[in-house]
């Protein structure tokens, strides 16, 4: 008997509209996407497709007008504002465009600073933080370093490993090669592949460079709202 896997991250006919002026801009038109554990989905497009709006509304920074997003099996339409806040916090990892790390912690403390909002104990953060780092390739040396130390591969990778750090179901990724040379983006997108597998995540990684795209799953792409 074969077990069905629940989806990670699905959005279903997901409406999201904007004001523009005397006009509404319609950034998602009733967008559908499923993506499973361990699949890494590559969603590309010009500017102003919508790639954000999707990002958005699947890590819950907004609401949609229409549909539902559904994140590890749980309705969040259903659910009240802080119930949604918490439902990010646990169950979503966000890797931002810029690492945005904060210049005087290292990158072992810049994982033990979400720990510390997260009321975890110093002690069992410091461990994850070390496998997590190391698992994206940072060796001990470069886990005490502080950001201006590290290279700009280096601090996407802590910046993949802090988001990774609550062990989180969806993995959304906003351009995280943008800043990069081709080389060491297909190295962070290889490692986006890898952790993908390795910790099961449904994973939708936003980039324009198409050149990058042979470890996805599937590439899907963005025109007018629309998902294709």
């Amino acid at each position: 008997m074969t077990t069905h896997t629940p989806p990670g991250l699905s959005l279903e006919d997901v409406v999201l509209t904007y004001p523009d002026g005397d006009r509404t801009l319609t950034a998602l038109d009733r967008v559908s996407l499923t993506v499973a554990p361990g699949e890494l989905v590559a969603v590309v497009g010009p500017s102003g497709s919508g790639k954000s709006s999707l990002l958005a509304v699947a890590a819950t920074l907004r609401g949609p007008d229409a549909g539902r997003v559904v994140v590890a099996g749980r309705d969040t339409g259903a659910l009240s504002a802080k119930e949604r806040t918490a439902l990010r916090r646990e169950r979503i990892g966000i890797v931002f465009q810029q690492p945005n790390l904060l210049p005087s912690l290292t990158a072992e403390e810049q994982l033990l600073a979400v720990a510390h909002l997260r009321g975890e104990t110093v002690r069992a953060a410091r461990a994850r933080a070390a496998e997590l780092l190391e698992s994206v390739g940072l060796d001990a040396a470069k886990r005490r370093r502080r950001p201006h130390q590290l290279s700009g591969g280096e601090r996407q990778r802590v910046n993949i490993a802090r988001a990774l750090f609550g062990g989180p179901a969806v993995l959304l990724v906003d351009e995280p090669t943008s800043a990069l040379d081709h080389e060491r983006g297909e190295r962070v997108v290889e490692l986006l592949a890898e952790v993908t597998r390795r910790h099961r995540t449904a994973t939708v990684l936003v980039t324009h460079d198409r050149g990058l795209l042979g470890r996805a799953d599937r590439v899907l792409t963005m025109r007018d709202g629309e998902l294709g």
